[in-house]
């Protein structure tokens, strides 16, 4: 009976059972976020034990834009679309009152002809809002892009609403989750058995790298020494409350391979700054626990 017991506890509260000595240090890290910190990574070769709520369902904001992506340039392999074509960004596709989309500030009127290359790249390393609710139209709605994230296996992901929706509604971002576990999966078949052919697979990386977001979360003690491939999500704060700071992606190693690391804070009341601290942190004891575990 006591056996039991100690089995359902270990079972409803995971968070509370033993921790790794690399686990307390993150968990110590988390704490400085006054809110929910869930992450979650992966390097083969390497057993790493860094995962904290591994299962639990943040918001995932904008970094729903990478699954978009991968499922647009799906559709382009599938001969759906091309990269070239050209996508009337409707005057529906805007977010007003105001939004940030340096594709809707270029065209505020829209109704304008866009190649499809182009609306990509803006949604996943600008994190432009109209571009990605464009991409989110002609790709089928939120749920083609679960349907095909849950082909690939990706099964802890949901996507209910487009960024128009977050804008009217901030209670709306909290159906739209990613599974720290799952947002690592995608990132690790991104990096060892891509769903997509080579050429898209590198054009997509190129989005990710090149991304001027974030330069504070994963990549803020590593860059530029380290090359990160990378996904933001952001929030806006309401009474002293950030829904969402999150940064999803691949960390180079020295001997090339890519360490997988998905961190969402979800719900917290510290500021932006120690908000990203607490993300770029764990991204580094994460990165140099694997570097001494390798050597």
């Amino acid at each position: 009976m006591i056996f039991l017991s100690l089995a359902v506890f270990a079972f409803f509260f995971p968070q509370l059972t033993t921790r790794t000595p690399l686990q307390q240090q993150l968990d110590a890290i988390a704490a400085d976020a006054k809110g929910t910190v869930s992450f979650d990574c992966s390097l083969p070769g390497t057993p790493l034990s860094c995962d904290l709520y591994r299962r639990g369902k943040p918001p995932m904001q904008s970094v729903f834009k990478l699954p978009a992506v991968i499922t647009a340039l799906h559709l382009v392999e599938t001969g759906r679309f091309s990269l070239d074509q050209p996508i009337r960004f409707l005057p529906s596709d805007r977010i007003l009152p105001t939004t940030y989309s340096p594709l809707q500030d270029k065209y505020p009127a829209a109704d304008v002809d866009v190649p499809l290359r182009e609306l990509l790249r803006l949604a996943v390393s600008y994190s432009d809002n109209a571009a990605a609710d464009t991409v989110l139209r002609i790709i089928g709605g939120p749920g083609e892009l679960t349907k095909y994230m849950n082909s690939l296996g990706v099964k802890g992901f949901h996507q209910e609403d487009s960024e128009a929706a977050l804008h009217r509604n901030v209670a709306a971002q909290y159906k739209n989750w990613f599974q720290p576990e799952s947002a690592v999966y995608l990132l690790r078949k991104l990096a060892d058995r891509s769903p997509l052919n080579k050429e898209h697979t590198a054009t997509l990386f190129t989005w990710m790298k090149d991304s001027p977001t974030g330069m504070h979360r994963i990549k803020g003690l590593l860059f530029p020494q380290t090359v990160v491939f990378h996904k933001t999500g952001t929030s806006g704060v309401h009474n002293g409350l950030a829904h969402a700071t999150n940064d999803i992606g691949l960390i180079t190693m020295p001997d090339g391979r890519l360490l997988a690391l998905a961190v969402f804070v979800t719900d917290s009341r510290a500021d932006e700054a120690t908000r990203e601290a607490v993300i770029a942190r764990i991204a580094k004891a994460i990165y140099d626990a694997a570097l001494k575990q390798h050597k």
